[in-house]
């Protein structure tokens, strides 16, 4: 039982601004202010009869954390920055999901920054998320502009890469090559007797663009690369860019007959397309997509398409990260998690 001899009224206050504190809160649960404060981080370690306390008495007291005071008493915060590319696209959505999950019983809240794929928008993001004095840092991408690059060895903030794989010893990172995915996806065209294999793409960031590598590679082995299948679209991936997209090729070359899709969005938009144009999918032209995103499998015909572990890589990027704020020597700087390809009818 909590000890009834202390009332929140008779505790004392700051003179300055009458805010509750951690002090005060450990006084009325009999626990130390330690154990409070791994309480309200979440920690499981605390003995589950104190922490009931601690919830209790800060409850009593509407007692708020303070996130800038404990910054300045430990020297870093309690929070992760994260910055991914945007919100709309289901990818991150998943990734996150799986990073918050991971760190929250460890006590670590996360700062998402979105960057909008933009490296001079990554760069101010970072810039800002550092004044908080993040314990960690969770960011897409190994490609970066060299003032992020300075930026991240400078802070000596513990930081790992996501979605990137990486060989250089001091990155920390967790991915798979999209490089080998997108020569994969294009190998499974030309075993299906594919040979005028398209590649569609849109947003053009640095893991598209490796994705189309491994495109080029492929075809180029095989003796069958035309740079003119190749149709590249700075704008936004989008359903409905993807049947704007495929209606383009198809305008344009007939004798395409399979189209790679950088992204399922985009393919998912094709296959709509196709249904409005009235081209047969995959007795005219095999689709395929990329990140094997929700409704693929719904799609008419369903989709072809790489399935990319982006909740594994948010929970092994967030483990590795906790491994290095606290110090841990970890097996490998860079750890693969690989890619699956999901055939489906639509090649």
């Amino acid at each position: 039982m909590p000890p009834t001899s202390v009332s929140p009224a008779s505790l004392p206050r700051p003179r300055a601004t009458g805010r509750v504190t951690l002090a005060d809160v450990a006084a009325l649960a009999g626990v130390s202010p330690i154990t409070v404060s791994r309480t309200l981080r979440g920690e499981r370690t605390v003995d589950p009869l104190l922490a009931e306390r601690v919830r209790a008495a800060a409850a009593e007291l509407r007692y708020m954390p303070d996130p800038a005071a404990r910054a300045l008493a430990s020297r870093h915060s309690s929070h992760v920055a994260v910055l991914i590319p945007m919100l709309s696209n289901a990818l991150f959505v998943d990734l996150l999901e799986a990073v918050q999950r991971t760190l929250r019983p460890s006590g670590y809240q996360t700062l998402i920054g979105i960057t909008h794929y933009d490296p001079d928008e990554e760069e101010q993001l970072l810039r800002e998320q550092l004044l908080h004095r993040p314990a960690g840092l969770l960011v897409t991408g190994i490609d970066h502009n060299a003032r992020t690059r300075e930026l991240i060895d400078r802070s000596g903030v513990p930081c790992v890469h996501l979605m990137a794989l990486s060989p250089a010893p001091e990155v920390y990172c967790v991915g798979f090559s999209q490089t080998d995915a997108g020569a994969a996806i294009t190998r499974h065209l030309l075993d299906r007797g594919r040979r005028r294999i398209a590649f569609v793409a849109a947003q053009l960031d640095p893991r598209t663009l490796q994705r189309a590598e491994g495109y080029r590679r492929a075809l180029g082995a095989a003796g069958l690369y035309d740079p003119a299948l190749e149709l590249l679209d700075a704008r936004p991936s989008s359903m409905a860019l993807g049947g704007e997209l495929f209606a383009q090729l198809l305008g344009a070359h007939p004798d395409c007959d399979a189209v790679f899709f950088c992204n399922d969005d985009l393919a998912q938009g094709g296959l709509l397309a196709a249904l409005r144009l009235g081209v047969p999918v995959p007795q005219q032209v095999a689709v395929a997509g990329f990140n094997d995103l929700s409704g693929s499998d719904q799609m008419l015909p369903p989709l072809t398409t790489v399935a990319t572990p982006r909740g594994a890589i948010g929970e092994a990027s967030a483990q590795m990260l906790l491994a290095l704020m606290r110090g841990e020597a970890l097996p490998a700087h860079s750890v693969d998690l690989g890619f699956e390809l999901r055939v489906r009818q639509s090649s």
